[in-house]
C-alpha cells in the first residue's frame, strides 16, 4: 500500500495569495495529492528577540516576513477542489480563541464536504504570544488543552456545555456542525506530557521529518505509550516535510533530509515512508521562484515518488 501524499499549499511572500492559492490547490488534486496542507507564523520580529524554535542564534527565514492565514488559505483551496483533504499542519493553538476557532472549524468542514484536519500545536515564540496569545507562554499546555476541550464540546450536539478558564458556555445551540467529526492531531514534542496528551485525548500525530531514525523511534516510542496507556484506537500519522529544494542535486556528505534536488528528496520521501506512517507531507514552497516552479517540482515529486513505491 502506497503512502498517501499531501502537499503545503502556498502562504509565503513570494506568492500572489489570492491567485496562487486556487491554482496551486486545483493542480496539485490532478496531480493525485489528496490533501492539502497549510501552516501559522502570526508575525516577523524585528529585531528578533529570540531564534528560530526557541534556538539561540538560528536565524527566522526571510520567508517569513509574510505568511498568509492558514484558514483564509484553506478556505481558497476549499472552493476550489473537490476531494482533497484541508488540513493544519499547524495551528498555534493559543493564538486562538478557543470557541471562535472551533466554529470556524466546524463552518469550513461543513462547507468543503467534510474535508478538514485540525492539526495543533504549542508553539515556541514568544513574540508571537505576546502579540496574539489568549493566555501567556507559561499556560500553553493548558491552553491546548482546553482548545480541544472547545472543540469536542462545540462539534458535538447541542445543547454546548463548557466550563474552561478562558471559555464559559452555559447552554446554547452551536451551529454549522462539522459534516462528520473532524480528526486532530497534534505535533506532539519530546516532553512525555505532550505524548500522553496526544495518546490521550487527539486522533493522530504529525511528526516533522529530521531522518528516518529519528521518526522511527518517536513513532515506536509513541505506539509503546499508547499501550501503556490502554488505547486500542488507531493513531492517525502526517508526516511533514519542509523541502529544501534546488535544481541540481546537492553534493556533499553532510546533506540534511529533503535537501537538494527532485531524485535525493523523493529518496528520503522512501525512507521515511518505510516507518510506515499513513501520509506524508511535502512542502516546496519556500526554495521555489513562484507558483509555476511550485506546481514544476510538485509534479515530478509525486510523478517520481509513485513511480519509487511510495
Amino acid at each position: 500500500m502506497t503512502t498517501r501524499l499531501g502537499l503545503g499549499l502556498p502562504q509565503m511572500r513570494q506568492y500572489d495569495i489570492g491567485k496562487d492559492v486556487p491554482d496551486v490547490a486545483r493542480a496539485a488534486e490532478r496531480m493525485g495529492y489528496e490533501s492539502l496542507w497549510v501552516f501559522e507564523r502570526a508575525l516577523f520580529p524585528e529585531p528578533a528577540t529570540q531564534g528560530l524554535y526557541g534556538v539561540e542564534g538560528l536565524p527566522w527565514p526571510d520567508t517569513y516576513r509574510s505568511v498568509a492565514e492558514p484558514l483564509v488559505t484553506l478556505a481558497l483551496a476549499a472552493a476550489v477542489t473537490e476531494r482533497a483533504r484541508l488540513g493544519t499542519s499547524v495551528l498555534v493553538a493559543p493564538l486562538h480563541v478557543p470557541f471562535q476557532l472551533a466554529k470556524s472549524l466546524a463552518s469550513l468542514d461543513a462547507a468543503s464536504g467534510g474535508r478538514v484536519v485540525a492539526g495543533f500545536g504549542t508553539g515556541w515564540s514568544h513574540d508571537e504570544y505576546a502579540a496574539a496569545s489568549v493566555r501567556p507562554f507559561a499556560e500553553r499546555g493548558a491552553a491546548l488543552d482546553e482548545l480541544i476541550g472547545v472543540c469536542r464540546a462545540v462539534w458535538g450536539p447541542d445543547p454546548v456545555v463548557y466550563d474552561g478558564e478562558v471559555t464559559k458556555i452555559a447552554s446554547a445551540v452551536v451551529g454549522p456542525k462539522p459534516a462528520r467529526p473532524i480528526p486532530i492531531l497534534l505535533a506532539a514534542g519530546g516532553s512525555g506530557r505532550a505524548r500522553r496528551r496526544l495518546v490521550d485525548h487527539a486522533d493522530g500525530w504529525l511528526p516533522t521529518g529530521m531522518g528516518a531514525e529519528t521518526v522511527a523511534r518517536q513513532w515506536r516510542e509513541l505506539r509503546e505509550l499508547a499501550a501503556e496507556r490502554g488505547r486500542t484506537e488507531p493513531i492517525r500519522t502526517v508526516l511533514r516535510v519542509n523541502t529544501r529544494y534546488s535544481a541540481k542535486n546537492y553534493e556533499g556528505s553532510d546533506r540534511r533530509p529533503f535537501q537538494g534536488g527532485v531524485d535525493q528528496i523523493v529518496e528520503d520521501l522512501a525512507a521515511h515512508a518505510e516507518i510506515g506512517l499513513d501520509e506524508i507531507l511535502v512542502d516546496v514552497q519556500s526554495t521555489v521562484r513562484d507558483a509555476e516552479e511550485l506546481k514544476d517540482v510538485a509534479a515530478l515529486v509525486h510523478e517520481r515518488a509513485r513511480a519509487a513505491g511510495v
